[in-house]
């Protein structure tokens, strides 16, 4: 199967981000945040050539065309620091940032803690996609392993460990992106079936472990070619534009919910998706879709 939707941030592709209730969309090159439910505004007026984009807790982050990643506080300012150029693609999260350079190799700086703001540092080489959970990260190699490291508590691992280690390991095969939030975890392989992993207490792994964790990964979902994760809920596209969502808000076995999507992305209650023809959608939990406007 092609047509993969390869490294973005939180979400399935680079034009949509959301962390629990932070929001951010490109539209021509330029940023949109908003909270909750509020209406989109304009962010960063004197950037016009931004590509990915994301939002963590304390920060937003976003990557220009000729690859200078820039983290900001406030989306009032109009310069945001710089943190590294010759950037890829990217990821952020709670405990820090993940960035894939022209040459494939994975760099990670920390944003808490004594080493917050600290250099970036090299972790692997040869790395397709990355993904920051808030309670483990995950990386893809070009030959498709799956590597974490974290948290394992709720099974975040896939492997069966539940006691974290100190350094990243392999726990899975034939993947191409891979997605995580807070508890749980999913990663697409290249046959586009869709696995999971971790606590499921609302029905973000579908049956997989309900009520409780799966610590290894079960199939979800089949005939994927993008994911992205909320911390309750889950979300799926197929080739043919259909979007299928499930967890808390919604079913827990897959549903389509939409048709036509492009990109998607997920927070606490939000799920955001962005539409072939370029409109912007938003549900809260199982409601129904609301269309936010970019101007």
């Amino acid at each position: 199967m092609t047509g993969f939707h390869q490294a973005g941030a939180d979400a399935s592709g680079r034009a949509l981000g959301s962390y629990y209730a932070r929001h951010i969309a490109l539209a021509s090159g330029r940023a949109f945040v908003w909270d909750g439910s509020e209406a989109p505004r304009p962010a960063w007026s004197a950037l016009g050539d931004v590509v990915q984009a994301a939002a963590s807790q304390h920060a937003w982050y976003l990557l220009r065309v000729q690859g200078d990643l820039l983290r900001s506080a406030d989306a009032g300012e109009a310069a945001p620091r710089l943190r590294m150029r010759g950037v890829a693609s990217f990821a952020a999260g709670q405990s820090g940032w993940f960035a894939i350079d022209a040459a494939a190799a994975l760099w990670y700086a920390a944003t808490a803690g004594v080493t917050a703001d600290a250099a970036p540092v090299r972790v692997a080489s040869d790395v397709s996609a990355a993904c920051i959970g808030d309670s483990a990260d995950y990386y893809i190699n070009r030959a498709g392993e799956l590597f974490v490291k974290g948290l394992a508590h709720r099974g975040q691992y896939g492997d069966g460990k539940l006691t974290a280690t100190p350094h990243f390991v392999a726990t899975a095969g034939n993947a191409v992106a891979v997605r995580a939030h807070t508890g749980h975890a999913l990663h697409l392989k290249r046959d586009g079936s869709v696995h999971g992993t971790g606590g499921n207490r609302y029905g973000p792994l579908s049956s997989h472990g309900l009520g409780d964790k799966a610590d290894r990964w079960g199939t979800l979902f089949e005939g994927a070619v993008a994911i992205a994760t909320g911390s309750r809920h889950s979300l799926a596209v197929r080739a043919d534009g259909s979007l299928w969502a499930w967890g808390e808000g919604f079913e827990i076995a897959p549903k389509k919910i939409f048709d036509g999507v492009a990109e998607v992305a997920a927070g606490d209650t939000a799920t955001l998706a962005l539409t072939r023809d370029g409109q912007l959608w938003q549900w809260e939990r199982g409601g129904l879709p609301r269309r936010l406007r970019l101007a």
